[in-house]
């Protein structure tokens, strides 16, 4: 089953970005990952919350495969100047229709 990171950044500092963008799209293609969406346009069609300034979406071929990403030493420099330079969310979700599981019939 396919698995997707979705990720939410506010920018606090933006030193890190570079490096960040130069060496982790790599990674992210060497672990299976492939970006769906990275960008900084967003247009709120309903709700309250605020729009973060960056969103991001990469869809992996596994949960194990996001996993051993986001945990290699490799990634771990560039998680750590991440988190240091933004806040946000960082969410992992299975690539599955819960509805079809309620597809019972009457």
């Amino acid at each position: 089953m396919k698995y997707y990171s979705i990720a939410e950044l506010n920018i606090t500092s933006a030193r890190w970005i570079p490096a960040y963008v130069r060496n982790v799209t790599k990674m992210v293609e060497k672990f299976g990952g492939r970006y769906l969406s990275r960008t900084t346009n967003m247009e709120k069609m309903e709700g309250d919350r605020k729009l973060p300034q960056l969103f991001l979406i990469i869809e992996w071929p596994s949960k194990e495969a996001v996993q051993n990403f986001y945990h290699s030493e490799e990634y771990k420099p560039f998680l750590e100047s991440r988190l240091k330079g933004s806040n946000g969310e960082f969410i992992l979700i299975p690539g599955e229709d819960v509805n079809q599981l309620a597809n019972v019939p009457e």
